[in-house]
């Protein structure tokens, strides 16, 4: 069922979305050490700020700030709190989010919602493949949103395709939760060991973590990929701890629906002023309805466009389309903007690319330079000389490549205390 506000005229939308922010505002400005600091440096009145357009008066919140600040966020008494999580700290040190029993109850309406608009009901049952431990915020949202949208769940975690598929066929779940790269591993045990793939229970996937479309919403390489041998479909999903809030595709698939019960989103340029409409800005949110650590402005460091037309399943809302990169790690190598998920796109065209990694550095005279790492049972100079063409194809530069032992690529690409693969190393800003 698509909740009632997400269905309402965009005027309707904006004018209740205004009334939530006053609450908001003015909840943090008493409770919020942060804010509450920054609102009495700049001489922010918060009754004052009625329009989301009023929204640009206050200084935005980095990730730094989260970070170097990280208690003086909190709203609550310690009493009060009932979970801990922590972000991954891909791009620096991980930073501890608060929930109280609200904000869980919010989660779970956010994971919720997000099931059904990817089409999951209650008769259907979900695979989880990614931890509900080590400090995730989004196992455990799903596993909450699945219990209350009534639907059974498989509690399988991470990794192991012998275990996947040994539940798939003994459960006969209808939709997989999982980073979409391992689904090819799962379509890879299936082929070497007689499973017929399309006569499986699934149905489709909810991939995280890693994008499976283009600017156009059609497939990307890995989704094609994935599709050309399993017959299912996949939805796209976009969060991260600090909003709490996740982004999902409905069955249209064009793009992940913004709930504006829970989030006031904005598309920033460089000077945290609005991008035209179509372009490529940063995702900056303001959570509504959250307790412990609401957040003003934050920016997200994610780069991607947003969509602005109604959808054809009936929901009137912002679409966000998929994620370009993050702005960190946006890389200038010989006169080319690029991010990685374009160089992930390319390395996800070869078969025979087992695994790899992106690694960024500044060179002597500080300009980008790329190095990519790639564990192959295939490596050849043909290959090397295909992957080098295809790169100069289609990104019209071609980084530094190497091949490695597959052992050496997956020592880097899961660090100890990581819950998901790292792709890139960054070691632009290290000492």
């Amino acid at each position: 069922m698509i909740p009632d506000i997400e269905q309402k005229s965009t005027a309707h939308i904006k004018a209740f979305q205004e009334e939530k922010l006053k609450t908001t505002l003015q909840y943090v400005s008493e409770h919020s050490p942060y804010y509450k600091r920054l609102f009495q440096l700049h001489d922010i009145a918060v009754s004052e700020i009625k329009s989301l357009e009023d929204l640009k008066r206050i200084p935005p919140t980095t990730k730094d700030d989260l970070q170097i600040h990280n208690d003086d966020f909190l709203c609550v008494s310690k009493s009060d709190i009932i979970d801990y999580v922590t972000t991954s700290g891909t791009l620096g040190d991980p930073v501890t989010v608060a929930l109280t029993e609200h904000d869980l109850s919010r989660l779970t309406y956010n994971e919720a919602i997000s099931f059904e608009c990817a089409g999951v009901a209650k008769d259907d049952i979900l695979q989880l493949m990614t931890t509900v431990d080590r400090r995730f915020m989004a196992g455990l949202a799903y596993v909450m949103g699945a219990r209350q949208l009534g639907a059974g769940m498989i509690r399988v975690g991470a990794g192991i395709p012998e275990l996947q598929w040994d539940s798939i066929l003994k459960f006969k779940p209808t939709y997989l939760i999982a980073v979409p790269s391992f689904l090819l591993k799962l379509i890879e045990y299936a082929q070497s060991n007689d499973i017929l793939l399309n006569n499986s229970s699934v149905k489709g996937a909810i991939c995280i973590g890693e994008p499976i479309r283009d600017d156009h919403f059609s497939l990307n390489t890995l989704g094609q990929k994935i599709t050309s041998d399993w017959n299912i479909k996949l939805y796209s999903t976009y969060a991260s701890t600090e909003m709490q809030t996740a982004f999902t595709e409905c069955e249209q698939q064009q793009g992940g629906h913004v709930h504006p019960e829970l989030i006031i989103t904005e598309i920033l340029d460089d000077h945290n002023n609005p991008v035209p409409e179509g372009q490529v800005g940063e995702l900056t949110i303001t959570t509504l309805g959250i307790e412990a650590m609401p957040l003003i402005r934050f920016k997200t460091g994610d780069m991607l466009r947003a969509h602005y037309e109604p959808c054809k399943c009936g929901r009137n809302t912002l679409r966000l389309g998929p994620i370009s990169g993050r702005k960190k790690q946006m890389i200038k190598y010989k006169g080319t903007t690029l991010f990685p998920p374009a160089m992930d796109n390319i390395l996800n065209h070869f078969k025979y690319v087992d695994s790899y990694i992106i690694e960024i550095s500044k060179n002597k005279i500080g300009t980008d330079e790329i190095l990519i790492k790639i564990a192959s049972s295939n490596a050849s100079e043909r290959m090397l000389q295909d992957i080098k063409d295809h790169f100069r194809a289609k990104l019209r530069v071609t980084p530094r490549i190497e091949f490695h032992d597959k052992a050496h690529i997956n020592a880097l690409k899961f660090p100890k205390m990581s819950r998901k693969p790292i792709l890139v190393i960054d070691k632009r800003n290290i000492d």
